[in-house]
């Protein structure tokens, strides 16, 4: 026989899924806009990258908190990040605050971020307009925190919202600079921006994004609402004196209501103007209700299984929270070296 013959195959190994990593903070109850535009596509995700989601409770403290009420929150977002898909055997799920590498390798990222950067944040600008009695140096720095959270894990990926780019690039640019002074640490991180369903709007004022936080409980469309009250809150929502439901830009009610509907169901918005042609806004507001309450029916019954089971909750979270300090442990060592700390004696 020839050496060829002899030859065995050499085995190919398996191609490194991409790292995709993200955070939500725990200011109350997801809406609908949290769910669609990120939530949902996180445990869609799951299947084809290394996911790590985990719960901000750390950039919550740039505005004061009730203690008891963040705690609660923070479990509840935990519980509603499992609820709405997110499987801990396939993603990596924790909770900030439990890893404290994320704090530290934040001061030492601080440190290479630069103050004209910083103040040209609009997040920034927006948040010190709404909280003028509390413009503390956490919301001024929170940014290069995030920017920890992001590289501290090597991701490739981060899934960003139309507001949020101007923060994955303040990452890259941090990232740059501490590459070229210390030599390569850090993977610099792109975008991943979902097709269609990115940014959901105010039920009450389209042309806002629909938020926690709106004073008017029509605005928004909580994940927890049960079905009456979703039913009720499309059926008030602010559209035109048209009646003919396309998808326009001078149509923004009727617009944002036709992305929703097209991202629960799956329907083209072509699709969607044919089903409703000749029909009027009522029946579209029905329609676009009932759908929404049945996609979001099982998060409400597994979130109340789930919150009814504390100490699962709790073991999960722990397990998170050791694999999430060992992965991370990687990074911060190389980089605590890199600038000059002493090796740690523990």
């Amino acid at each position: 026989m020839t050496n060829e013959q002899h030859t065995a195959p050499v085995e190919e190994k398996p191609a490194r899924k991409k790292i995709i990593l993200s955070g939500i903070q725990p200011t109350g109850i997801f809406t609908l806009g949290n769910y669609i535009g990120a939530v949902r596509n996180w445990g869609q995700l799951q299947e084809d990258y290394d996911c790590y989601y985990f719960v901000a409770d750390l950039h919550s403290l740039t505005i004061r908190q009730n203690p008891a009420d963040l705690r609660k929150q923070t479990l509840e977002a935990f519980a509603l990040l499992l609820a709405a898909g997110i499987d801990p055997e396939k993603s990596l799920v924790f909770i900030q605050s439990h890893v404290h590498n994320h704090a530290e390798l934040g001061w030492i990222l601080m440190c290479n971020s630069m103050y004209g950067e910083l103040s040209r944040m609009t997040q920034f600008k927006d948040k010190s307009a709404k909280h003028a009695d509390n413009v503390n140096a956490g919301l001024f720095t929170y940014p290069s925190l995030m920017a920890a959270d992001i590289l501290l894990y090597q991701a490739d990926l981060v899934p960003v919202g139309q507001d949020q780019t101007q923060h994955l690039e303040f990452t890259r640019n941090v990232a740059t600079r501490f590459n070229g002074l210390y030599g390569d640490v850090f993977r610099l991180p792109e975008a991943y921006l979902p097709k269609e369903g990115a940014k959901i709007m105010s039920l009450q004022d389209p042309a806002r994004k629909m938020s926690k936080s709106d004073p008017n409980p029509k605005a928004r469309i909580s994940i927890l609402d049960d079905e009456a009250s979703i039913l009720r809150k499309f059926r008030s929502a602010v559209t035109d004196s048209e009646a003919h439901v396309c998808y326009r830009e001078d149509k923004p009610g009727i617009s944002n209501l036709m992305t929703i509907y097209s991202v629960v169901t799956g329907k083209s918005y072509e699709a969607i103007e044919d089903e409703f042609d000749g029909r009027g806004y009522g029946d579209f507001k029905t329609a676009v209700g009932e759908a929404v309450a049945e996609e979001l029916r099982p998060i409400r019954e597994n979130f109340a299984r789930l919150m009814a089971d504390k100490k699962y909750l709790e073991d999960v979270y722990k397990m998170g929270a050791e694999r999430a300090q060992s992965i991370s442990n990687r990074t911060l060592t190389k980089v605590r070296k890199k600038v000059g700390l002493l090796a740690k004696p523990f």
